[in-house]
């Protein structure tokens, strides 16, 4: 099972447009998926036309029955079907807001979501959470658990401060566990017409290279005519301008992840 995270410290550049059409597009092509939304706003819930505010299982009740190693059924129960027959959702609360105040002083509270997700091994093919844009308890369950990091970054000025926020919590959570996790900065809401996404896109260029996705996710209208309809844009419109790049990033990312699988093996025999 491979798990990603979609993460950035600030709003509005996105991130669960990001995790729901990276999501769709693993789904079409036969793989068994479940999205986790780790926003206690739930957007990605609100997506899929839930309630955050009425939801009864939901990504809080993994926090709340942490002294236990749920069995796969009871994670299982938690999980909404959605557009897709492979794709599932396990959605957000907004009690989730309190567990930082509930729980933050707790001892072993940042390995909650990798403990929980190891009993569905071999359940789902891929796992990808959608992070709060604050560093919490949530945000650092999913740095700790994933096995690749994707920000996406809008290619403003305002949003690439976000990014260096984004860097150095990163560097902090990779002292926590041992290493920083394989990351890729994906830009994003890139307008050719306009100037200031030229020069964001630059700028990424310039001083984040060797983690930056060479290609963009372009401005779309059907983005907002996907989401009315509560699917991932790759089934609302798969010929569309932004359902061919999150296809494009789809495959990237599984190539990326198999060499660094390659690489890892190779040590190991060595």
């Amino acid at each position: 099972m491979k798990i990603w995270a979609v993460a950035n410290q600030k709003g509005g550049v996105g991130k669960t447009t990001t995790a729901i059409s990276l999501a769709g597009c693993l789904a079409q092509s036969g793989q068994k998926v479940l999205l986790v939304d780790f926003d206690p706003q739930g957007s990605m819930t609100s997506y899929f036309r839930l309630n955050p505010d009425g939801v009864v299982k939901s990504v809080y009740n993994l926090f709340e029955t942490r002294v236990k190693r749920p069995k796969i059924v009871e994670f299982n129960e938690m999980a909404r079907s959605t557009c897709l027959e492979k794709l599932f959702l396990l959605p957000a609360s907004t009690a989730m807001a309190t567990l930082d105040r509930q729980l933050g002083s707790s001892d072993g509270m940042g390995l909650v979501l990798s403990r929980q997700l190891s009993a569905l091994d071999d359940v789902y093919d891929h796992v990808i959470i959608d992070c709060p844009p604050m560093l919490g308890i949530l945000m650092v369950n999913a740095l700790a658990a994933c096995q690749h990091l994707i920000i996406p970054v809008q290619t403003d000025f305002l949003a690439l401060k976000g990014l260096q926020r984004m860097m150095h919590t990163i560097e902090m959570i990779g002292k926590a566990r041992g290493g920083i996790p394989p990351y890729t900065i994906v830009p994003t809401f890139f307008d050719r017409r306009t100037r200031a996404s030229a020069e964001s896109l630059r700028s990424l260029k310039d001083n984040y290279a060797d983690a930056l996705w060479p290609r963009v996710i372009p401005v779309d209208t059907r983005f907002r005519e996907a989401s009315r309809e509560a699917m991932p844009i790759s089934v609302m419109s798969p010929e569309s301008r932004g359902a061919e790049a999150y296809a494009s990033l789809t495959r990237w990312l599984l190539k990326q992840q198999a060499t660094l699988q390659t690489d890892i093996q190779g040590v190991k025999i060595s």
